[in-house]
């Protein structure tokens, strides 16, 4: 049963935060008697790669952790791939099947009964194939979510990925842009070029912006349209 509303968390590119921010998420809505629920229709890492050692937790076991359900709930294992590549190419370079959008969101399976917010998170950055058919764009056009929570480090670059990001999904089958919140991840509210970022995105271009930590009232509240 689907949630009473959905929230997809996206970012601009890989190690960026976004299942720090996910997983805080979810656990401040928990903190607040919010009922949830993650997924994240497909997940890829090295077993031995220095930022997820043999043992160590996957995505779906960190977000399952802070959902309070299994990882084989989160991300089905036939979506789960032992090799640092985009999903469709993981499998495909693992010889396993190819598999579309659709497979992936038919895989996706909400409790019963429905829970207050479901948060989707996506692997890599907007343009990064999710399946052999779709990027993050096609997720949310098929899925589409209450709110895209778009996260991005607040270093050096930043401006030129939020603004290529924000308009790949405006440009998706449905337009997100005025549902969609910016997480500056990393954020120091000390660091000049962090600050100057933020005004940036906020007064010149306009988004909404969130920084983390230090904003997560904010973000929840943003999540439940209050």
């Amino acid at each position: 049963m689907l949630p009473e509303r959905l929230v997809l968390v996206c970012g601009t590119g890989t190690e960026v935060g976004k299942t720090w921010v996910a997983a805080r998420l979810l656990g401040d809505l928990r903190g607040r008697g919010v009922s949830v629920a993650a997924r994240k229709p497909a997940q890829s890492f090295d077993l031995d790669a220095a930022n997820n050692p043999v043992g160590g937790p996957t995505d779906a076991e960190l977000l399952g952790e802070a959902s309070g359900e299994p990882a084989d709930r989160v991300c089905p294992p036939g979506h789960t791939f032992h090799r640092a590549m985009a999903p469709p190419m993981a499998a495909e370079a693992l010889g396993l099947p190819d598999f579309t959008v659709a497979d992936l969101l038919g895989a996706v399976d909400w409790p019963t009964p429905s829970v207050e917010v479901g948060l989707v998170e996506t692997a890599g950055g907007v343009r990064s194939p999710q399946a052999t058919d779709g990027d993050v764009t096609h997720l949310v056009g098929a899925l589409r979510p209450g709110l895209v929570v778009l996260v991005a480090d607040a270093g050096l670059g930043t401006i030129n990925l939020v603004r290529l990001s924000m308009e790949a999904l405006g440009a998706a089958d449905t337009s997100v842009a005025p549902a969609a919140v910016v997480v500056l991840d990393r954020y120091d509210s000390e660091h000049d070029l962090h600050c100057r970022n933020r005004r940036w995105l906020v007064e010149r271009d306009g988004y909404t912006v969130v920084t983390l930590p230090g904003e997560e009232a904010r973000l929840v509240d943003l999540v439940m349209g209050t």
